[in-house]
């Protein structure tokens, strides 16, 4: 019932009015798939197709690794165990504004930390805004630094279900730590893989607020939408342009996309870790 409501209804509402041409004044006129056909047409929606994808494969990737190197170290025997894991969890309840202004002083062209840095090593200024790869990467540098920590405690209370039985039985046959790790806990942390790849997924490809606040506010996303997601473009089609029906075929693709995506993160997953 409360799925049918909150999620089937606005799901099927969404594809009725992507096939209409529907205006702000709430006059509708029924073109069946034509929005789909000039989404198709649209070279700007490749571009944030193109946008989307990249800033999900450079923030996804490097997000789960760190997550699991993270918790495998908080696994272990440390000093202050409880305060480091309150600690990586921090970044996640900041603020994402307050998060998106920090980043944007650090990834400033002329005044920031991190072309400060690079200046150290003999690198010129980047003007991060300006390309592809440079807006891709301060994006995903900031959904890292939220979301890892996030990752790491799932892991983390996966790894703490792990029967430690397992790994003393290991420890007598003289299995090395590293052995354990690829031939125990890998295997039995197939399930809690498969649930974040799903989720980062999900997460990923809607991705909204970072890029929105790194261009300062406007769903443009660059002066070439050279960062301008899915997302992004929906709501200014939809909410700025006044372009209903176009926009819910954006939001539609997005959820196309979406699925296509998990499923294949699912089969990768679910064959890669046994």
């Amino acid at each position: 019932m409360l799925f049918g409501f909150f999620g089937l209804y606005p799901l099927v509402y969404t594809a009725w009015v992507s096939l209409h041409n529907w205006n702000i004044m709430g006059t509708h006129e029924w073109v069946g798939f034509e929005n789909y056909v000039d989404l198709f047409k649209d070279a700007q929606f490749w571009q944030t197709l193109k946008n989307t994808l990249g800033i999900f494969v450079l923030s996804t990737i490097p997000q789960l690794l760190l997550a699991l190197v993270l918790a495998t170290l908080l696994n272990r025997n440390l000093r202050a165990r409880t305060a480091l894991r309150m600690a990586i969890v921090i970044p996640n309840v900041t603020s994402v504004a307050a998060v998106a202004i920090v980043f944007g002083l650090l990834f400033s062209r002329d005044f920031g930390v991190i072309n400060w840095v690079l200046g150290l090593l003999g690198v010129d200024n980047i003007d991060w805004k300006a390309d592809e790869w440079s807006s891709w990467t301060a994006i995903s540098v900031m959904v890292d630094w939220r979301w890892t920590g996030y990752n790491a405690l799932i892991f983390l209370a996966a790894m703490q279900a792990i029967p430690r039985d397992l790994y003393e039985s290991a420890a007598i046959d003289g299995a090395s730590q590293w052995r354990q790790f690829w031939q125990i806990t890998l295997p039995m942390l197939r399930p809690t893989f498969l649930f974040t790849v799903i989720v980062s997924t999900i997460g990923g490809l809607q991705l909204f607020t970072e890029p929105l606040l790194f261009a300062n506010g406007k769903t443009a996303g660059g002066t070439t939408h050279q960062f301008q997601t899915m997302t992004m473009y929906m709501f200014s089609e939809a909410f700025e342009n006044f372009r209903f029906g176009y926009g819910s075929a954006i939001a539609w693709s997005i959820f196309l996309l979406i699925v296509l995506v998990s499923v294949v993160n699912f089969l990768f997953v679910r064959k890669s870790v046994k």
